[in-house]
């Protein structure tokens, strides 16, 4: 924990965060989930920060693309195993068994739960200058907006061009025993009166996957309407 802490060079006044951010769900009830709603929000602000300052020939639309690229599930757990997370992770038995501290989605997770722990702790500042550090390696460049979209990121832009307010996902349901559960997620358009869900392994997982259907149902009904 004090590598760790040398290695995000913040030490925790209040070190029950950081332990926290480490564990899962599987592991104990005081777990990382609600560290982790936070620092999704944080670690998306400080993004759009830096993207602002440093593409700032770019429009919006190409922002919101390539904040996607940076914020996903595959970039985050690339800088969560340059953190050395696997290793410190607290998972249940069964989660550990399975595979789950090099499960992508749970490092992805703790790493916004490391984030969101280190602005509770700090304040946005400390929490900002941290995320600058963690994508200092990253290559920023205009032509990440090229890379795929993924679901998430597809509907986003629809519903941009279009000048609509982004959707709200909800979790509706988690089934299973602690260490293989499905989540049960609502994609919700409510200037549209559109409602969709998703199931995944993980809550990200589940997201994607309820935009997803939410896209075919926007292409089906909405497009061929107008």
């Amino acid at each position: 924990m004090q590598q760790l802490q040398q290695r995000l060079q913040h030490v925790f006044k209040d070190p029950t965060l950081l332990a926290r951010a480490l564990t899962h769900r599987s592991f104990s009830i005081d777990h990382y989930e609600r560290l982790e709603f936070l620092g999704d929000s944080v670690l998306n602000l400080a993004v759009s920060d830096l993207l602002y300052l440093r593409l700032s020939a770019l429009p919006e639309g190409d922002l919101s693309r390539v904040r996607a690229n940076l914020v996903r599930q595959e970039t985050l757990h690339k800088l969560a195993v340059d953190l050395g997370l696997p290793r410190l992770l607290k998972l249940g038995e069964g989660e550990m068994r399975s595979g789950g501290p090099k499960r992508p989605s749970i490092l992805a997770d703790a790493l916004e739960a490391i984030i969101g722990a280190v602005y509770l702790d700090a304040g946005y500042a400390v929490a900002q200058a941290l995320v600058q550090r963690l994508f200092v390696a990253v290559d920023v460049n205009p032509q990440m907006d090229a890379i795929g979209k993924d679901p998430k990121t597809e509907l986003q832009e629809w519903l941009q061009g279009r000048k609509r307010k982004l959707p709200e996902y909800r979790v509706v349901a988690i089934m299973g025993a602690a260490h293989q559960q499905s989540f049960d997620v609502a994609c919700e358009i409510a200037e549209l009166r559109l409602s969709e869900r998703g199931i995944g392994g993980s809550r990200r997982a589940a997201e994607q996957a309820a935009a997803a259907a939410m896209l075919q149902t926007i292409h089906t009904k909405v497009d061929h309407d107008n």
